[in-house]
């Protein structure tokens, strides 16, 4: 590697590195986040911890790491900011082989300014940690392409591997991987699936076992599928599904590069090859088609970073051909500072769920609910119920409530039956039916503050009478209700006339 080539990945990683740890998450920011961190202690996709597909590696990443940190978002966070950098050198490296050094080091500047990388850098989710597999495939199948197979091999062994992190990545980037390989003699192509293979089944074979074997696993797998992705596929709404969720794309996307958007709307003499071209399409459609076609919602933007490697790198092409215009330098500077400025106003003001302000008021918000809960009601008396949201939703009730015994709203209706989701110290349970003997009270965690979760927890609510509501005054307000009331917000799992079993949750309980 060049010189200069180290110079400029280093400048490149420190400043991803410096600007995701200065505005890093204090506490674990979305239900998935949760999810993993219970994860940590006691592996279980079928009680989602974490949720389905499973994620072994990011867990035993995660469980590295906090033992040098001591805190599961500390360690997932590393992860992240970690996995940050080297996507920025990444960024750099593609660019630079397919332009040159200039539009190698916009494109990792673009990077380290972009809103949507920059928010994915300070989070303990598993989305840039994909991100950064994609382009180091991505390199290493261009390299295959355009030098040796070897190259090729690598990038299948990565492969497998990545997919322990998140197995849809298997899906996404098979298609390029082919692509790259297809000028390959057959014994390498079989070599790079064989090495595929043992990479893929060095972590999904412990991850079968550990999840209680193949027909728990994949039931789980199974079940989330059908009350998730699976339930908004029906095929009288699935045109109009599908062009919503398209415009979401284009939404997030343009969110993620910001103002360097506006970059993809002029044509420029510095264009890719036709090879090129077919390349980038390879990588980006297989992801692009499942997400505007099967499921993605605004909250899981960190799906599309898989697909923005290559836009950085063809983004930074564009804007290198910019700064060769006849503008003068004073003009180009201004210029470069005016579109950074944008995007870090996008992301750390915009009233959005990913900006910086956001983040820090989730963090509060938490911080006080928690504080409330605990100077409200008992534990030896009270059951939590919390919602199922992204934000402040059972999941955060359970993880910083942890002497508590919390129920998820609303119970959840698998296909084999319904289940209700049962936290206590750290451990959950889906229970085919609870009996709350034992318990005063109800005691409600509070949403975020804002207009739309009010309304949708006065609807929730408006099947108890309203006698039966206690407020206590102060903000947030907790809302608690009589025991007896847990009846008619599970009517399926603690309605009249259940049989319970006696289970070793702490409330008893009849085990899925």
């Amino acid at each position: 590697m060049a010189s200069t080539t180290r110079v400029d990945c280093a400048l490149l990683a420190a400043a991803t590195l410096f600007t995701r740890f200065a505005t890093r998450s204090r506490a674990l920011y979305d239900i998935d986040s949760v999810n993993y961190a219970f994860a940590l202690d006691h592996f279980d996709p079928s009680a989602h911890q974490p949720h389905p597909p499973g994620y072994y590696l990011y867990v035993l990443a995660g469980r590295a790491v906090r033992s040098l940190t001591g805190d599961a978002n500390d360690a997932l966070v590393a992860l992240s900011i970690v996995a940050s950098a080297g996507l920025a050198v990444l960024v750099y490296l593609l660019a630079r082989e397919w332009f040159d050094r200039r539009a190698g080091v916009l494109a990792g500047a673009l990077f380290v300014v972009s809103p949507l990388g920059w928010f994915h850098g300070t989070v303990a989710l598993t989305y840039i940690v994909e991100a950064v597999f994609s382009a180091l495939v991505g390199w290493l199948c261009w390299r295959a392409v355009s030098h040796s197979s070897r190259s090729g091999i690598w990038a299948a062994t990565i492969l497998g591997a990545a997919s322990g992190f998140r197995p849809s990545f298997l899906l996404f980037l098979l298609p390029l991987w082919w692509l790259s390989t297809r000028r390959d003699s057959i014994r390498s192509r079989l070599l790079g699936i064989a090495a595929m293979g043992v990479s893929a089944a060095i972590w999904f074979v412990p991850m079968l076992i550990e999840s209680g074997g193949p027909a728990v696993y994949f039931g789980a797998l199974w079940d989330l599928w059908r009350i998730v992705p699976g339930a908004s596929t029906g095929a009288g709404s699935w045109m109009l599904l599908s062009l919503a969720r398209l415009a979401t794309v284009l939404f997030i996307l343009a969110l993620c590069f910001g103002s360097a958007s506006a970059f993809f709307l002029l044509r420029i003499r510095s264009e890719l090859s036709k090879p090129q071209r077919v390349f980038v399409w390879c990588w980006i459609t297989p992801a692009l088609l499942f997400f505007s076609m099967v499921f993605l919602k605004f909250v899981n933007s960190g799906y599309l970073l898989l697909v923005t490697p290559p836009l950085f790198a063809i983004l930074g092409g564009r804007a290198a051909a910019l700064t060769r215009s006849g503008s003068q330098v004073w003009i180009k500077a201004i210029a470069g500072a005016g579109f950074a400025a944008a995007n870090l106003a996008i992301y750390f003001f915009a009233p959005l769920y990913f900006s910086y302000g956001q983040v820090r008021l989730f963090e509060s918000e938490l911080a006080t609910a928690c504080a409330r809960v605990r100077a409200t009601v008992s534990p030896a008396r009270s059951i939590l119920v919390g919602f199922d949201s992204h934000f402040l939703g059972y999941r955060h009730a359970a993880y910083y409530l942890p002497e508590f015994t919390v129920l998820q709203y609303p119970e959840v209706r698998y296909v084999s039956g319904t289940r209700l989701f049962v936290v206590h110290s750290g451990r959950t349970s889906t229970l085919r039916s609870l009996d709350p003997e034992g318990f005063e009270t109800i005691a409600f965690f509070p949403l975020p503050d804002d207009a739309s979760y009010r309304a949708f927890v006065d609807r929730t609510l408006a099947v108890l009478p309203p006698a039966s509501l206690s407020r206590t005054p102060g903000k947030p307000e907790i809302l608690t209700a009589p025991a007896s009331s847990l009846s008619k917000l599970f009517p399926l799992t603690i309605g009249s006339g259940l049989s319970t079993a006696v289970y070793s949750h702490p409330l008893g309980g009849n085990r899925r």
